[in-house]
Formats: C-alpha cells, sequence, structure tokens
C-alpha cells in the first residue's frame, strides 16, 4: 500500500463543504461550482485562506492534525475548458493552489491535492474506462506531485473504474492517493456497486496501492448499514459526511442549503467507531462549515 504513515496514530480532521460555504455563507458566485476560480482574484484569495485558517483552529485547539485539501475539485480539463482554462493554465491553477495552503502549513498539517471526478460527482456520466481515467486524471496528479503537496485526493467518485485510473496515475507519479467514494441513501454507489465491492476492486486492480479510502457527499445514515463487518472496512479510514440526510437529487433541486444539526451529525460520527475500527480522518463535505466541524472534533476527541 502506498506509504502515508502520517495518519497511521493520531486523529485527523478535514475542513467542511467548501463550495456550500463559499456559495451560501460568503455570496460568492462559483461557476459550474468551482472554487479554484477564486484563486485569480486577491479578494478570493483572502476568503480562501480565512475559510482554511477557521479549521486550523479548531486543530489546534484539539491538537489533532488537519488534512487541507487544496480549492481544486474542478481543476480537471473539462470543468477547466468550460471555464477557459487550457491544460497550461490548470497546471498552474493546481500548483499555486497548493501554493496558497503552504502559507498555512505547520507540522499538523496534511497538503491534500483534491482531486474531483471527470463527471457530475452526483451520478455516473462522461464514464471511462480505467485506461482513460488514468489518462485523463494525470495532468493534475503531475501538477500537484511537482509540489509539496504531501497527497492527492479524489473526492466525490461515483464508479470504480475511475478511481482506479487515479490510482495507478498517482502510482506512476510517485505521489500517495486516497480515494473517497459517495453514496446514494441505500448506502450503494450511484454506479449502483456496493462500497465494500468497490474498494475491493480498486485494490484489487491496483496491488492496494491506495494509502486508505473514504466516503464522503453522504449523511452516515446513508451508509451506516451498509458497514458489514468484512475485511474491506479495514480500509476505509475516513468520512466526509453532508451536514443533510437529503438525498443527491434532493440537494441539486434545493435552492436553500440545508445545514442540519451539528451537534446531530456529531452524534452519528460518534456511532460510526464501532463499525469503522480503522477510522481516524473525520471531517465535512455539503452543508457543513466550522460549526459541524468542532461539534465533530469535539465528540471524537471526547
Amino acid at each position: 500500500m502506498s506509504a502515508l504513515a502520517q495518519v497511521d496514530d493520531r486523529t485527523f480532521i478535514t475542513d467542511g463543504g467548501l463550495e456550500t460555504t463559499l456559495v451560501f455563507h460568503q455570496g460568492f458566485d462559483l461557476p459550474h461550482f468551482a472554487s479554484f476560480v477564486l484563486l485569480d482574484d486577491p479578494a478570493g484569495r483572502d476568503a480562501l485562506r480565512a475559510y482554511y485558517r477557521s479549521y486550523l483552529d479548531i486543530a489546534e485547539a484539539h491538537d489533532v492534525g488537519i488534512v487541507l485539501d487544496t480549492p481544486t475539485w474542478r481543476a480537471n480539463r473539462d470543468w477547466g475548458e468550460k471555464l477557459g482554462y487550457d491544460a497550461d493554465a490548470l497546471a498552474e491553477v493546481n500548483r499555486r493552489a497548493v501554493a496558497l495552503l503552504e502559507e498555512l502549513h505547520s507540522p499538523r498539517v496534511l497538503l491534500s491535492g483534491c482531486i474531483g471526478p471527470r463527471g457530475d460527482g452526483y451520478k455516473v456520466d462522461a464514464e471511462m474506462s480505467v485506461k482513460e481515467a488514468e489518462s485523463y486524471h494525470a495532468p493534475q496528479v503531475e501538477a500537484f506531485a511537482e509540489t509539496t503537496a504531501d497527497l492527492v485526493s479524489a473526492l466525490t467518485l461515483t464508479y470504480s473504474d475511475e478511481a482506479t485510473g487515479i490510482v495507478r496515475a498517482a502510482a506512476t507519479a510517485g505521489v500517495p492517493v486516497v480515494i473517497s467514494f459517495t453514496v446514494e441513501t441505500d448506502g450503494r454507489l450511484p454506479s449502483g456497486q456496493s462500497l465494500g465491492e468497490a474498494i475491493e476492486q480498486v485494490d484489487s486492480e491496483t496491488g492496494g496501492a491506495a494509502a486508505y479510502f473514504m466516503v464522503n457527499c453522504a449523511h452516515p445514515t446513508h451508509f451506516a448499514d451498509a458497514l458489514e463487518p468484512e475485511p474491506w472496512l479495514e480500509r476505509l479510514r475516513g468520512v466526509r459526511a453532508n451536514a443533510s440526510r437529503k438525498s443527491h437529487a434532493e440537494l441539486d433541486g434545493a435552492d436553500e442549503l440545508d445545514e442540519g444539526d451539528p451537534d446531530e451529525l456529531a452524534d452519528r460520527y460518534r456511532e460510526l467507531r464501532d463499525r469503522l475500527p480503522k477510522l481516524n480522518v473525520v471531517g465535512g463535505c455539503c452543508g457543513t462549515d466550522h460549526r459541524h466541524i468542532g461539534a465533530i472534533c469535539r465528540a471524537w476527541t471526547r
């Protein structure tokens, strides 16, 4: 397995829902839900710094580690073309995203180059073979490999072939990689595959090259029942849950942000302890902010 020894023996938090915070709480217009465009604007960069510092404060207050993901979930070829970024501009913006987080670096921080899906993130579209996915995501992985990023994290993946391609691209580039799947309310990936089957397939096809796996962009109640005691659970080390219990389709059609209840969400994380023996990376996704991560961190370290 690709080495990422830093997460072996301590608790790490992550940030929350970057895009939902920027749009619904700070009033930014993010075209195609792309936060990397803020790197081209001084006010946008200041907003990103303030956002990340709010989570660093939580990590310092509770003496835990923190994985900071770059604001580059949409910074790949297809989404970049829609926003007027060619290959060179995308490579540069991915490098500048790491440089921004370098300003906030400390011994407790792991810098993660964030990779998103080629498609929507809520459904299986722009589907690729493993070979196609490896070629498609390689430029972004290689851009991060040229920086001080400690790892790359691929979030909100909807099917296993894309995940396998990303792991292979990261292995070629020599950078540790974390794979995070999203699931529907039935605990299955949007492709219909079970979470366990997806993790086992990626590991089988890559020789277990991923550092670990995560689940993101789903409420804990959506996947808790899928966490049967099987060997693949040892590979699931991170959860970045949504604040809302709503389905992807409901969230996609909503005009208002469903922030849920931070304390209730924290309770759901505590319940995951018994089901996920290796879980030690906890954070948030859509609808969560520093309040949710603070509550989760307090519950987790209590």
